[in-house]
Order: C-alpha cells, then structure tokens, then sequence
C-alpha cells in the first residue's frame, strides 16, 4: 500500500479506513449507462460554446454593450468553477446518481429560464442556475463511470466519455448558429429542455444505485476559500484582456486569488475532513497526467477560439457557415475517441501519447501557414487532421489520471481535474489572446512603417491603386485607406500564425509529463478484485 493510502489519522488514511467495506462493484455491461451519463456531460459541454453565435443577437434584443453582453458566458463559467470543489463531497453524502439526476434537473430548469428571459439581468441570473447544475454534472459524470466500468475497459469507457469533451465544443457554433438564424436565439436553450427531460428518466431506470456514505462535516472553509480563489482566478483570465493585464482590477485579483489558494492548500492538508483531497497529487500519473492535461487543453483552445475567428473576421463566414467548416474534424474527433480508448486498453498512455502529442506538434505547425488565400480545402484537411490527432493527444491523460486512485477517492479526485481543465482553458484563452494582441501591434507597426515613399514597391502599389481608384489625390487617398486596411488585416492574421507557432510550442511541452504515464497496474489488480 502506498504512503498515500497510509496518510495520517483523520486524513486519506481515515477516508479509506471509513470505506474498508467493498466499493460499488464495476458491471460486465457497462456500456448503456455510460451513454446515459454522456448526454449530461454533453450538455453541458455544448453549452458553453453554443452561446457564443448568439452574442450579437442578444446585444440587439435587449439593448446591451459589449462589455455587459459578455456576462452571459463570463458568470457561466465562473458558476462553473466555483461549484465544482462541491461536487466529491455531495457524491458522497446522497449518492452519485442522485447527485446527477438533481444536477440535470438544475440545469434543465436553469435552461427554462434561460429561453423564457424577459430582461438581461433575468438571462445572467438564468446562467448561474444553469452553470450550478452543469458544474456538477462533469466530476459526478467521472466518477460514476468509475464505479461502473471494470478498470481493464476503462480506457474504452473514457474513449465514449470523450466525445463530449471534444466534439461538444466543435459542433456548439455549428448548432447554435443554425438556431440563431433560422429558428430562433431562446432555442439554443430551449433545446435543453427535451433532450435533459429524457436525460434524467433515463438515468431513473438505467443507471445503478450508488451507496451513499458518510463523508464528515462539510468542510466550510476549504469551500469559502476554494470557490473564491478560483473565482478570483477566473475572472482575471476572463476579464484581464479587456481591463487591461495590468491593472489595478487585474493586479487584486490575482493577488487575492494566490492568497486564498495559499489558505486554501494549508487548510485542506490540515483538516481532517478536506473538501479537495490534495494528497492524490502523490499519485505520480495523477500529477503527471494533469500537467498533460493543462498544456493540451491550451492547445485545443487555440484551434476552436481562433480559427473560427479568423474565418469570421477575415473570410466574411457566418457562425453556421464556419461551423460546417469544422464539423469534419469534429466529427473525425468523435469517431476517433472509442477508438483511442480501445487502443489505451491495449497498449497503455504513454505510447499513444507520445505518439499523439508529436503529431499535435506538427499539425499545429501547419495552422501557422493560414493567410488570406489559404484554400477552403486545405483548412478543412488540417481540422480533420486535428480532429484525428487530439483523442490520441488528450484521452490517455485523462485516463491515466484517474486508473491509480482508490475508487472511493474518484468524487474528490474528478472534482480536482475538472477544476483544472477550468482553469487551464481559462488561461489558454487569456495565455493566447494577449499573444495575439501583442503580435498584432508589432506586425502592424512593421507593415505600417514599410509604407512609406522610401519603399518603391509601396509607392507603386498605392499609384497602381489610386489609378484604379479614379487617380488624383481623392484617389490617392483612397488607395492609402485601402493599403493601410490591408495592412492592418496582414497584421492580424500575422499574428494569429504567431499564436498557432507559439500553441506548438506549448504543446513539445507535454512529451515531458506523456513520458511518466502509466496504466496503473495497482489500479487494475484493485478493480479486478472487485469486480469477482
């Protein structure tokens, strides 16, 4: 037994000495119930992207700036993140399948009033009911599967469970742009509300009943302080952009979120009763696959953020017309991701990878190429590459996460990953768009310092122009508009090839941790047992 599973009195070493009993025991047919747990998790999903298309349309309808428009994803995934460090202790204390049943409810009636908002502070306070529901759903998501699914077969369950995590934000622009233009916005919540309805009388009489226990105390200060640095945190990530990264907003609440995770780690790793269990980092795969988890949910982030952006912004796409351009890859990823699960039953993490991350190098590579005339096709062929590429670079992490812990350690443990990958794709997004900011005003200084009457082949382009433009000084003038725009859109696509550079160089540095993962020999003798 591990030092970790030996922890001192009132520690890990009382967790699992409280649950000496047998744990749940993992069914031969598994497969149904864990479909029935992904239509939460893909909900869930879904809903954070779907919004996204929708943003312009709601500006208009109830009269709101860009600034306050942007709350109705902002609180969502702040919601999110602050609900989540809850979520080990309720599985534990009422069962997880009850704990999933009431959190789709939530987040169904949290969609109703979503669809029926009749103000913009009704629809913010609506995505808060929403996001309580949905950040409960993803951690109590895990640890059901883990519960169920025998430790041998794990990797194949995690292969289906991943479709949500990576298809579910690809197609939300698709979906919801079709819903915005040809039905109606309120349906990209509407739409919740049958597809949850079915969700929850489905988990009634498929998923099995999971014991409840008796988790202790609800720890009350590792929750204030958990659910307030990590709100900190994100709203920094979130907002620093605008407000500017080092203002005086930006500065306090990174402070205050350092101090409160300070607080947070001492009073976790004193109390005996924790809300997090932070001793699961001894796990040296759960450490490991974490850190590969982060640096693969940056590089995700930079191809569904701001490859759409560019087709948008500089190809004149719509929401639905650049969701049907990434629909292939998306579709690629979701066929791809049973099938990484089976090969990780097979031959283990570390291969598949190695094997995936290197790939995700090279094709991420390959996006730094983008210009103005960069073929359709050619687009479509790297998002299916991609799509290929990221379950082989991010399932065997998410696996091997998981297939070392003590099950009855799997609430606290999933809440800490799902936390993570909050966190991570929080700061991915900042990470990349204040290297597009930066990028950008350097290329556009550049390109606007070389139109100068020192340059020829500018002087000639702006007299070619001008003479095309009905020549004299009005046409002058109207050509140089017309080169500095060109310039400013060189600029901005320069700097999005320097964001997809610096995305493959963050991804090189997940073959640091892809090399320690293992598939948790200890881990599959202990559900083996189980399972007989």
């Amino acid at each position: 037994m591990s030092d970790l599973e030996n922890g001192r009195q009132g520690g890990i070493g009382s967790v699992i000495a409280h649950d000496a009993e047998p744990a749940e025991r993992p069914m031969s047919h598994w497969i149904a119930p864990v479909l029935v747990a992904l239509i939460g998790a893909f909900m869930s999903i879904l809903d954070t992207s779907i919004v996204n298309v929708a943003i312009p349309t709601i500006m208009n309808v109830f009269n709101v700036g860009t600034s306050e428009v942007q709350w109705v994803s902002t609180i969502y995934m702040l919601a999110l993140g602050v609900v989540v460090p809850f979520s080990g202790w309720l599985g534990d204390r009422f069962g997880f399948k009850r704990l999933y049943i009431l959190s789709m409810g939530v987040f169904v009636v949290g969609s109703m009033l979503c669809s029926l908002a009749w103000s913009f502070n009704a629809l913010v306070f609506a995505r808060v009911i929403q996001a309580v529901g949905g950040g409960m759903i993803m951690p109590t998501t895990m640890a059901m599967m883990f519960r169920m699914v025998p430790r041998k077969q794990f990797g194949s369950a995690m292969g289906i469970f991943g479709i949500s995590i990576l298809v579910a934000p690809a197609i939300g622009p698709t979906l919801g742009g079709y819903l915005v233009e040809y039905v109606n916005w309120r349906w990209i919540f509407t739409i919740n509300l049958p597809v949850g309805v079915i969700g929850i009388l489905l988990s009634l009489f498929i998923l099995p009943e999971f014991q409840s226990k008796h988790p202790g105390r609800l720890d009350v200060a590792g929750g204030v302080t958990s659910a307030g640095g990590l709100f900190c945190l994100l709203l920094a990530f979130t907002k620093g952009a605008d407000w500017g990264w080092g203002s005086e907003t930006t500065v306090l609440l990174f402070v205050g979120s350092f101090f409160l995770f300070v607080l947070f780690i001492y009073l976790e790793l004193t109390s005996e009763n924790p809300l997090l269990e932070l001793r699961v980092f001894r796990y040296r795969s759960f450490t490991m696959a974490n850190l590969m988890v982060t640096v693969t949910n940056v590089v995700m982030f930079s191809g569904l953020f701001f490859l759409p952006l560019f087709l948008q912004t500089f190809r004149g796409l719509g929401a639905m017309e650049t969701g049907l351009m990434m629909m292939p890859g998306a579709l690629v990823s979701g066929l791809m991701m049973p099938v990484a699960g089976r090969l990780f039953d097979k031959v283990g993490p570390r291969p598949l990878a190695l094997t995936g991350i290197t790939l995700l190098i090279f094709i991420t590579w390959l996006f730094h190429y983008l210009n103005l005339a960069t073929a359709t096709s050619t687009i479509i062929l790297w998002t299916v590459m991609r799509g290929f590429t990221m379950p082989l670079a991010m399932m065997p992490a998410q696996t091997a996460a998981m297939v070392e812990i003590p099950t009855q350690l799997i609430g606290r443990a999933s809440s800490i990953t799902n936390i993570i990958q909050r966190v991570s794709s929080s700061f991915g997004i900042a990470l990349l768009t204040t290297v597009l900011t930066t990028r950008q005003v350097l290329h556009g200084d550049w390109l606007a310092w070389t139109v100068t009457p020192a340059n020829p082949a500018a002087m000639a382009a702006l007299a070619h122009a001008g003479a095309l433009m009905g020549g004299g000084a009005k046409g002058r003038g109207t050509a140089l508009a017309f080169l500095n725009g060109m310039a400013a859109k060189t600029a901005f696509v320069n700097s999005i090839d320097d964001v997809f550079i610096i995305s493959a160089i963050t991804a090189a540095l997940a073959l640091i941790p892809a090399f320690f993962l293992k598939k948790g020999k200890a881990g599959t003798a202990r559900g083996a047992a189980m399972a007989e």
